[in-house]
This record gives structure tokens, C-alpha cells and sequence, in this order.
């Protein structure tokens, strides 16, 4: 994730480390607030993705399911939907680090009629009692039917 107002502490990519190790996703009771913004519960709305109940149909609900595996440390999906050209060989988490809100602000294609979408969003977040925002235009492709982030392009 790049273009920030203020960077989180952990690295310029909110995590993602080359060295990492793969942690435990923190515990979300299922009927909490999904923390990507939608009015469900996580069970329901991305929790369903992260247990591979369902898929992200559009590459906006992907973006989403990030943002809450970012949120709940949930490396094995983020890697599991990151495109292999383009995915660490692991995930770390900062655990100060807080993720506090998500706001799509655009999105360009991305649909089941397209292979490719872009997703503008700015996620909030909240380290050592301090807040930023971390802005980023995001690439997704859709392969085999399975939509996969694929990196940054600002």
C-alpha cells in the first residue's frame, strides 16, 4: 500500500516483509462488525472469505477482504490471494499497528465481465497513538475465475 499521509512504523508495504513469519490471524468473534466497512457481520462478510467458505466476486470486495486480513492478521489469505509474480514469501505484522477504517474512494473495472481492476481506497490506521492514512491505487486480475491482488500503482 503506498501514498500515505503518514507511514506506518513496520515498513512502506503495512507489513509485508520478505524475512517474515506467518502469524496467527487475531480472534474476531464472527458476529463483529466486519472490519472492512460493510454493514454485516465479519462471519458473514469477509470472515466468509477468509475460511474460503466463498470467493471475492469483484476485485472491490478482494480489496476488502485484504484490508480485513490486514486487520485480523490473517497472512495465509493475503498470500493465498496475492498474485504469485508479485507475492512475498511471507507476511509480518506489526503488532502495534491497529487498522481502524477503510474508504474506497474509486474503482475501474473489476467486475465479473473484466480480468483486470484497479481499486483507489485509503486505509486508516493507528500506531503508537498516532493516526495515518495509507492511500493506494491497487491492481487486481482476475485468474481462472479467482480475483488476486497484483500490486500498487501508486
Amino acid at each position: 500500500m503506498a501514498k500515505r499521509t503518514s507511514r506506518p512504523a513496520a515498513r512502506a508495504s503495512a507489513g509485508v516483509s520478505a524475512h517474515a513469519t506467518v502469524t496467527t490471524p487475531a480472534p474476531l468473534a464472527p458476529g463483529a462488525p466486519c472490519p472492512c466497512g460493510l454493514p454485516a457481520a465479519y462471519g458473514e462478510c469477509c470472515g466468509a472469505l477468509h475460511a474460503g467458505r466463498s470467493a471475492a466476486p469483484t476485485a472491490e470486495r478482494l480489496m476488502r477482504s485484504r484490508y480485513s486480513a490486514f486487520a485480523v492478521r490473517d497472512a495465509a489469505y493475503l498470500l493465498r490471494t496475492w498474485a504469485p509474480g508479485t507475492r512475498p514469501p511471507a507476511v509480518d505484522f506489526d503488532p502495534r499497528l491497529r487498522w481502524t477504517g477503510l474508504d474506497i474512494l474509486a474503482t475501474t473495472d473489476g467486475t465479473a465481465f473484466h480480468t483486470q481492476g484497479t481499486v483507489s481506497f485509503a486505509a486508516h490506521y493507528e500506531i503508537g497513538g498516532e493516526r495515518g492514512v495509507q492511500r493506494e491505487d491497487s491492481r487486481f486480475v482476475r485468474v481462472q475465475g479467482s480475483w488476486l491482488y497484483v500490486d500498487a500503482i501508486s
